[in-house]
């Protein structure tokens, strides 16, 4: 459907949303069924001063982000979560995080992907598999 979407492209799709430009995202790969993304760490995703690990939101919204988004070439839009599941491995400390997301499979009217979100040191942080609406929009 949108196999002709650029890196440049998918970049600037994603970061129509203000939420997605807050969390510093930068597409670095895509693939027919698979995207890599950057997310540039911010103070403000600290939950606990004193141990100044991530909090855990942040990381669901990046594993949704990578998995939905990794629907980018053969959808060619961002497209509704129907369902989320997140498993937390490790804290996520300060430092820049990598979401890699890919379709398992790809439906008309649903299709699921799963996504990875790495530290600097290539540590599995969080990782997590959704449900999503791909049906054409209604008119």
């Amino acid at each position: 459907m949108s196999e002709d979407i650029t890196l440049e492209r998918a970049q600037e799709l994603i970061t129509r949303a203000p939420y997605h430009q807050w969390l510093g995202l930068k597409v670095t790969a895509l693939t027919d069924n698979s995207i890599e993304i950057t997310a540039t760490w911010r103070e403000e995703w600290v939950v606990n001063p004193e141990r100044r690990y991530t909090h855990g939101g942040i990381l669901a919204a990046l594993i949704d982000l990578a998995a939905d988004w990794a629907l980018l070439k053969s959808n060619g839009r961002p497209v509704p979560t129907v369902d989320l599941r997140v498993d937390y491995h490790r804290a996520a400390m300060p430092g820049d995080l990598t979401c890699k997301g890919t379709v398992i499979r790809g439906g008309r009217q649903v299709s699921t992907c799963e996504a990875q979100i790495f530290d600097k040191d290539g540590k599995l942080l969080a990782s997590g598999r959704g449900t999503y609406l791909t049906a054409p929009p209604e008119k």
